[in-house]
Formats: C-alpha cells, sequence, structure tokens
C-alpha cells in the first residue's frame, strides 16, 4: 500500500509539472506573435520629426504618425499604456533581418523593392506631390503648371517628386537633381533654383519651419509613380501584418485615417491642384 502510494504521489507530481508546462507554452504561444508579451512594441525615427510627432514625444499620441500607431494599437486591442517606444535609423530598420519591434511608421513608401526584404501593411497614407518656393521667387507667382515650364525646378533623386518633376512638370531646362531634399532647400534658398518638388506633408513641414518665407505653390496631378503610398514596415513574414492591415483598413473605412490626415497634415488647409 505504500509503494502503491509513492507511485501514485510521483504520477501526480509528473501530471502537474506536465500541466504546469503545457500552461507556459500556451502563454508563450500566446505572446509570441509580439516582441514583448502583451505589449505593443512600434518604432519610429531618431529623432522623429513633425508633423509626424511632435516634441520628438511619441507617446504623447501628438503628431500625425504618433496618432495613426496609437489608433492601430486600439484596433489592435492594446490599451494606450500597453504601447511601448523604440527607436530606429531608417535604413536600419528596412534592412533583413530580425526586428526589436513590431511594427514601425517613419514615412515609409511601399516599394517592391523593399517588400523583398520586410512586409508593408496597407497604405495609411498616399502623399501627393507639391511645388514649394520662397517669396520673390518667380514660381511663386505660378498658377499653373505651364507657368513653372520656363523655371528651374528640383527635386531629390530617385524619389516620386523626381519622377512627377519629369513627367508632369516638364521643364525646359530639364529637372535640376540634388542628392537630398535638404540639398535641394538649399539649392532653392541660394537662387540656384526657382522652386523644389516634394511631397505635400514635407511641403507643410519645409515652408513652416525651415524656410525664411516659404511657399506652397500648390499640388501636382496624380499620375502613375508620382504618388507615395506609405505602410507601416514589419519584420518579413511577421505573424502580424494580416492584423495590422486589417486594422489600417478599418480605420480607413470608418474615417478615422482620413480625420488624422486633415488633423495633422494639413488637408484641411486647402492645397490647390495645379492644372
Amino acid at each position: 500500500m505504500s509503494r502503491t502510494l509513492t507511485r501514485l504521489a510521483a504520477t501526480a507530481g509528473v501530471l502537474a509539472l506536465a500541466a504546469g508546462l503545457a500552461g507556459c507554452q500556451t502563454a508563450a504561444d500566446a505572446g509570441s506573435d509580439y516582441v514583448t508579451d502583451g505589449k505593443l512594441t512600434i518604432a519610429t525615427g531618431e529623432p522623429a520629426y513633425y508633423p509626424y510627432v511632435i516634441d520628438d514625444a511619441p507617446e504623447s499620441g501628438e503628431g500625425f504618425e504618433a496618432a495613426v500607431a496609437y489608433a492601430i494599437a486600439e484596433e489592435l486591442g492594446f490599451a494606450a499604456e500597453d504601447v511601448v517606444w523604440v527607436r530606429t535609423g531608417f535604413d536600419e530598420a528596412i534592412a533583413p533581418g530580425p526586428k526589436a519591434f513590431d511594427f514601425n511608421l517613419q514615412q515609409y513608401t511601399i516599394t517592391p523593392e523593399r517588400a523583398e526584404s520586410v512586409d508593408f501593411s496597407s497604405p495609411y497614407y498616399a502623399a501627393d506631390q507639391a511645388v514649394i518656393t520662397i517669396e520673390g521667387s518667380p514660381a511663386a507667382e505660378a498658377t499653373s503648371i505651364a507657368d513653372l515650364q520656363g523655371l528651374l525646378i528640383g527635386a531629390a533623386t530617385g524619389t516620386t517628386s523626381l519622377a512627377a518633376v519629369e513627367q508632369i512638370i516638364q521643364p525646359t531646362a530639364g529637372a535640376q537633381v540634388f542628392n537630398s531634399n535638404d540639398d535641394a532647400k538649399l539649392a532653392l534658398e541660394s537662387g540656384q533654383v526657382d522652386a523644389i518638388v516634394v511631397d505635400v506633408p514635407t511641403a507643410f513641414y519645409i515652408t513652416g519651419v525651415e524656410l525664411d518665407g516659404g511657399v506652397i505653390v500648390g499640388s501636382l496631378p496624380e499620375i502613375e509613380g508620382a504618388t507615395d503610398e506609405w505602410g507601416v514596415l514589419l519584420a518579413k513574414d511577421s505573424p502580424l501584418t494580416d492584423a495590422v492591415t486589417a486594422a489600417i483598413d478599418a480605420l480607413r473605412e470608418n474615417g478615422t485615417l482620413d480625420a488624422l490626415i486633415a488633423e495633422w497634415l494639413g488637408a484641411d488647409q486647402g492645397v490647390a491642384e495645379l492644372q
């Protein structure tokens, strides 16, 4: 009888241990889709800029991408206090390999080349292109695309902004090409070009914050290859890609994205489209 009780106790102990391990495995599986169980880890740039994040403080929810991030979190079932922010470089995040975040928002344009290394959600914003200049420039008086064609118009290389210059404006002197938006902006300030083309949110930032006497001349008509669609970036084959896409699709359908665009990106300020 004593030996029987001992065997029963040992068996019960093994079963209890197995049950405990099974319970732990289930809990791990439930949280394994996320970097940290029970938390949503979101990445942005270092630093993160206006108007996407206000005062480089994404945890405030202030700024377009900060607000979109918290709206996605809510759709995924996370409370604001369960969101954890981390910082990454732009190129670092888009490189192949494991990620220290669940998803990343840094104005990533969705491209086939990038999609070979990372996943993208459906777009949360489609950025039109805008012509900007400074007060006193010949471009400041332009009211049509034809008015711009005889001027020197620049854009950063490898961008949809440059495609817009080449395909829509078609300046007679050819597009003036720069290594970056910063280089193009400096050329505008020094009078090397009459205007430059950037996406609309960048246009608001540059003219409102960086340029003395900055002017948005107008936006350009949409053509194939001249509209940036921004997606949330995730690790390649992330188990969260479908859920994040579904969350963004829901925010688009219920009007939340449009409301956030109007609030943070100046859509309600009425940028006239040049014809």
